[in-house]
């Protein structure tokens, strides 16, 4: 049965394609059929994945019916991908017909027993392209910096999900927080995880057992179009986010060497 899982806050910067990514590539490496979907205008997942962004169909010709999905997915070395570009920007005020929020959902029925999880990377706001996303998903991940300033709208995006569950999808879940730049040395780091606990408890979830630290592989493996996980296999970053996807993943998509 095919997973959907959704990455999302309204913040910017804080690991949100560099998450769907590692999900992409990780299960990807585990056997997993998956399909990336790129919900963010800025196009960084399929850029991060290796395809040239602007050289063919792209979500926002699938979402305004103009192209069907099959054609508008690409395939890369670390999964396939529904690639986007700036012209999703106009989505907010384009797509107004009855029923907008399930446009993604019913366009991915027409693939989705193709694969075994769809991953959908967000833009950093909470408008009809994330509330899209959340129609449908399954589960959501969260990411947020190991800052106070990443604690700030996690309550507007806790109402945004249940209006989705009252209205849409009252089967979403929250699968959990991911802390990204982590450095369990500093006390402010500590103190952040400690709070963020408090916010998964509101949000009915946990915080993932894996934090991802810092490291340079991370900034740099988008210009090689590469996720991290390949660019730096072994860096911490990298470490940790196998982690992450393992626990998604679950002992039916186990990495070769650990079956």
């Amino acid at each position: 049965m095919t997973q959907i899982i959704t990455v999302t806050n309204q913040k910017g910067g804080v690991g949100k394609t560099t998450t769907a990514s590692a999900l992409v590539c990780g299960l990807h490496q585990r056997g997993a059929r998956v399909l990336g979907v790129d919900l963010d205008p800025q196009g960084n997942l399929g850029f991060t994945l290796g395809l040239d962004i602007g050289s063919g169909a792209t979500v926002y010709d699938v979402l305004r019916g103009s192209c069907p999905i099959e054609k508008a997915i690409a395939s890369t070395e670390y999964g396939d991908v529904l690639p986007s570009d700036i012209m999703l920007s106009a989505a907010e005020v384009e797509f107004t017909m009855p029923r907008r929020e399930f446009i993604l959902d019913q366009q991915l029925a027409a693939v989705r027993s193709q694969y075994d999880f769809i991953i959908i990377d967000t833009p950093p706001a909470l408008n009809v392209l994330t509330v899209n996303a959340y129609v449908a998903s399954d589960g959501l991940i969260v990411p947020m910096e190991a800052e106070v300033l990443s604690l700030v709208g996690i309550t507007q995006l806790q109402e945004t999900i249940e209006t989705v569950r009252d209205s849409f999808n009252p089967h979403l879940k929250v699968l959990g927080i991911l802390l990204n730049k982590f450095n369990p040395r500093l006390t402010l780091s500590r103190e952040i995880l400690d709070l963020a606990e408090e916010v998964a408890s509101q949000l009915g979830t946990q915080v993932f057992e894996s934090k991802i630290r810092r490291g340079v592989g991370v900034a740099m493996a988008p210009a090689h179009g590469q996720s991290v996980l390949t660019f730096q296999a072994k860096s911490k970053p990298a470490q940790d986010l196998q982690a992450m996807v393992a626990q998604v993943a679950g002992p039916r998509f186990a990495l070769p060497e650990q079956k």
